[in-house]
């Protein structure tokens, strides 16, 4: 495998990723029209990753929908993540990519987005958690789902105990809550250990979703 050195540009975007509290899942809103008002909103107050995950595109569709994407993170200084397609993400010139368990490898993700993309990794256990806050290549992980989610049909929920567990660890990586959290459970993860979380319908389907944006990232940087 190429070995690649660190640049400017990786540093730089870790240490973004080392600040980023709140992360953002998304389809690209074609329902109700609204892309770049909505991501100006969440962008513009408080969310710090934003994520377009909507299965079934084809790349071109997609590739079309992350250059909005591109254009609303750089208003806002934010990171742009792209879901599971190494390819893609190279194509748009991604900050983050995102890989589940059953995804490309990461050795082979990393040799097509090169040494300076953020690769962050899905884990729904202890053992998984605990495999890629340590996993060449890897420079986050998300651990969850704490609460049953639609986003996730028929996945196990192991609660905040999954959390609590890898806090206990003390991970070097930043990592992330995932799966559920709302602001009325927010407290019960960040109890347990967690400060950073990724949210999808407690902004996405929320009335006003820049002030729900707010909401969590005021509660994310309380100390």
């Amino acid at each position: 495998m190429t070995r690649h050195l660190p640049t400017d540009r990786a540093v730089a975007l870790r240490a973004r990723l080392a600040r980023a509290r709140l992360y953002l899942c998304t389809d690209a809103r074609e329902r109700q029209g609204d892309l770049p008002r909505f991501l100006d909103a969440v962008l513009g107050n408080g969310v710090d990753i934003v994520q377009l995950r909507q299965k079934g595109l084809e790349a071109r569709r997609e590739m079309e929908h992350l250059e909005v994407f591109r254009a609303a993170c750089e208003r806002h200084g934010a990171l742009l993540a792209v879901n599971d397609r190494a390819d893609v993400a190279h194509a748009v010139g991604a900050d983050v990519l995102h890989l589940g368990q059953d995804d490309l490898p990461v050795p082979a993700a990393r040799e097509i987005v090169g040494g300076d993309v953020l690769i962050g990794r899905s884990t729904h256990s202890g053992e998984q958690a605990s495999a890629a806050a340590e996993e060449p290549g890897v420079d986050y992980f998300c651990t969850g789902p704490v609460w049953p989610t639609p986003t996730k049909p028929g996945r196990p929920a192991p609660g905040p105990g999954l959390l609590e567990s890898t806090a206990a660890r003390r991970p070097v990586r930043p990592w992330f809550a995932i799966g559920g959290i709302d602001l009325g459970n927010l407290g019960e993860v960040l109890a347990a250990g967690a400060d950073r979380v990724v949210v999808v319908r407690a902004i996405t389907d929320a009335a006003d979703p820049g002030a729900a944006a707010a909401a969590f990232a005021r509660r994310l940087a309380a100390p």
